[in-house]
């Protein structure tokens, strides 16, 4: 090997026969895989050589590129070949009408600037996505040929200005072709691979929707179901939350929903009853997208969903799997957002059937769970008046609004309870949540660091004190209301409009000759004053209204 390396670097000419054999020999070196061949070849000195030949169009061409790629096997080597320029001349190769000729330098290429984002920046400078594109179209049968280019998409996927050429070039009928004729479970997943990379580009979502890659992916999914082949259940992940991620664009989820007749969305609704948990999470997840607007939920309410969800839910109850939950829990959270579902749902017995979701004792489901149910009666008068007569639930969300460890159930719980009592208005209501002793909590939210949980609770406590003052002025003087409304009005950091929502309260408190003592044994009348001179006019004007009423009650 030391003659061939030496006949080769000392050739000036590059004759053609002088070179052949010598080649050769170096090449069956590498072929037979003997350690250190590689780095020996480098550091004779022929890359600069190797490099000229390829910028020739000369009949060793082939035999150079495949030489190439075999030394660029080893990553101690592929720095020098970087250095002597073999990238450079090598690009030009990809246009060559032989496939051989394109699969040797796809590979010397792929090899020498493995994991070297400099230089994969550079080629796709040069402009390679749309050669590596093209050869896709031209040869989509040649297997060894596609995978090259698959693996360089993959490898190039990252490169923004990748992604923006690859919006140029039509790349997403390229993939959907070669994911319908995939042989294997290792190309699958190489296509995939590229198509999750680049899904996350909204230029290309659309594309990728448009070339019909969710309903191939579907596909996809539909004829590996059933089995128990790791591979083909790592697809059916990899390619359900693919489907799930194309339906983040808004005119891509429009478009597989297809006012839900469309395929994607029917194989979706048969994901939920799939007894395979990746499936019933992307089901989950997919129909929380499509139901982004209202005519989208209205919509699928008709067509028969909130079942199939309460069913998946229920199946998760005892032992079940979170992430199943908290999806389903979101799903129907969105589908209650337009008041016509929301009437449907109560008659549909929605609320019974979640109520089994109570016993969860996962905080992530507790808070889905809560927020669900405020979604629920938001708005509807009848929806809060049957929750919040309901002994067993409030007594779960009194659990909740102590949640020691997760502020977020807490926050929930509180809020739920306040909206029982906004938005059913019901003397009933009112006397359960006295009963549970649900008002301490209230009074606690109300100063709470949140400006929009103050006003909730504030609003709650004052309809409840206008509905039934003589069932809640014990426990309002108990749990000290009137100091804490004090404190709050005395505080010049506590936001104007809490402060306005304070004034409502203790409007309605009046009512109470027993509140009414604590109010002048407080000296709240000072409180008042002094707000009477407030820079907000809206907040000045407020505390006459009070200090009026309060000198027509005394």
């Amino acid at each position: 090997d030391a003659d061939a390396l030496k006949a080769i670097s000392v050739s000036t000419e590059l004759v053609e026969e002088e070179l052949k054999p010598h080649l050769d020999v170096l090449l069956n070196l590498l072929l037979e895989k003997k350690k250190g061949t590689a780095e020996k070849i480098v550091s004779s000195g022929v890359l600069l050589i190797l490099a000229q030949v390829l910028r020739k169009k000369s009949p060793l061409t082939s035999q150079v590129t495949l030489l190439v790629a075999e030394m660029a096997r080893e990553a101690a080597v592929r720095e020098r070949c970087i250095e002597a320029g073999l990238v450079t001349a090598l690009v030009p190769l990809l246009n060559s009408p032989d496939q051989d000729q394109l699969l040797h330098t796809g590979r010397a290429i792929g090899r020498i600037c493995f994991e070297n984002a400099v230089q994969q920046t550079q080629l796709v400078e040069n402009g390679v996505i749309p050669r590596l594109v093209a050869i896709m179209q031209q040869y989509p049968e040649n297997d060894p040929l596609v995978n090259i280019c698959l693996l360089a998409l993959c490898n190039l996927a990252d490169v923004d200005a990748a992604r923006e050429a690859l919006v140029e070039v039509g790349v997403a009928e390229v993939l959907t072709y070669q994911l319908k004729r995939a042989p294997d479970a290792e190309r699958r997943h190489l296509i995939l691979e590229v198509l999750g990379s680049l899904g996350e580009s909204d230029a290309l979502k659309l594309q990728f929707v448009e070339a019909g890659v969710p309903e191939a992916l579907s596909e996809m999914i539909r004829t590996l179901q059933g089995g128990s082949d790791t591979h083909d259940l790592c697809s059916i992940k990899v390619g359900s939350n693919l489907i799930v991620t194309l339906l983040l664009g808004d005119e891509s989820m429009q478009k597989c929903f297809g006012e839900g007749t469309g395929m994607v969305y029917q194989d979706v609704l048969s994901w939920l009853q799939s007894s395979n948990t990746e499936l019933q999470l992307s089901g989950a997840l997919a129909i929380a997208n499509f139901a982004r607007n209202d005519s989208n939920c209205v919509k699928m309410l008709e067509l028969g969903v909130v079942p199939h969800i309460l069913d998946l839910l229920e199946q998760h109850v005892a032992e079940g799997d979170v992430s199943v939950q908290h999806a389903g829990l979101s799903a129907l959270r969105n589908l209650a957002i337009p008041a016509s579902n929301k009437v449907r749902m109560l008659e549909d017995g929605v609320t019974e059937r979640i109520r089994t979701l109570l016993r969860s004792d996962m905080p992530p489901v507790q808070f889905k769970l809560l927020g669900t149910l405020r979604m629920m009666v938001d708005g509807q008068e009848e929806a809060a008046s049957v929750l919040g007569k309901d002994e067993v639930l409030l007594a779960r969300v009194m659990e909740w609004c102590e949640a020691k460890d997760h502020a977020g159930v807490r926050g929930e719980a509180n809020r739920l309870l306040a909206a029982l009592i906004r938005h059913s208005g019901n003397p009933e209501v009112i006397h359960t949540v006295i009963k549970a002793d649900g008002v301490q909590h209230l009074i606690s939210m109300a100063t709470s660091e949140h400006v929009i949980m103050q006003n909730e609770a504030l609003v709650a406590l004052a309809i409840a004190s206008a509905i039934d003052i003589e069932a809640v002025q014990e426990p309002f003087r108990d749990s000290d209301l009137l100091p804490t409304l004090q404190k709050m009005l005395d505080d010049p950091l506590v936001a104007v409009e809490v402060k306005f929502s304070a004034l409502g309260l203790i409007c309605s408190l009046a009512n109470s000759s027993m509140l009414r003592e604590q109010i002048t044994f407080l000296n709240l009348w000072d409180t008042l004053s002094k707000l009477s001179a407030h820079t907000s006019t809206k907040l000045a004007k407020q505390a006459d209204t009070v200090m009026a009423v309060l000198s027509e009650t005394a």
